[in-house]
């Protein structure tokens, strides 16, 4: 398998938008950083290297409108046959969407794939749908299904409040 760079070169800082008020900094941080690994994110987390308004946080602080976050350079190496190897079952996730408005996708997953990547798996349907949707702002999974379990599930394209 031949690997290839991910790279966030530069220190960003964003303000944080109604989009994404209230959503906690680990959940923000993997969607920006699209491709990094969690165990990346969480390491930056507690390394402290992540800050919001000049100050060190915890993974599970939730963002507040006009927070500005500093997220550090990131740079690390991926395989590159994530999506591609499963591209058949990404592809399989769009004749699975049995219902789609402005804020919802409601899915009727099937068994033998996880509905987020890790712990072995490289991707899962919510990185799948972000492939096939790549111009939404914002999709997160309302409640998880184990890998072998199929039935309904729900991904969120919008945070109500």
């Amino acid at each position: 398998m031949s690997e290839k760079a991910i790279n966030f070169p530069k220190v960003q800082q964003i303000e944080i938008d109604d989009v994404h008020e209230g959503q906690r900094i680990d959940n923000f941080l993997i969607t920006l950083l699209k491709g990094c690994p969690k165990s990346v994110i969480y390491k930056i987390l507690r390394k402290g290297e992540v800050r919001v308004n000049k100050g060190r946080i915890k993974q599970t602080y939730k963002l507040q409108l006009g927070d500005i976050v500093r997220v550090p350079p990131v740079r690390v190496k991926e395989e590159s046959e994530g999506i591609s190897a499963g591209l058949s079952s990404v592809q399989a996730l769009e004749k699975a969407i049995i219902f789609e408005d402005k804020s919802l996708i409601v899915m009727n997953k099937p068994s033998g794939i996880a509905v987020h990547g890790g712990s072995g798996v490289s991707f899962g349907v919510i990185e799948g749908l972000r492939a096939l949707r790549p111009k939404e702002k914002m999709m997160e999974l309302v409640h998880r299904l184990d890998r072998d379990t199929s039935g309904i599930l729900l991904i969120a394209k919008n945070v109500p409040f």
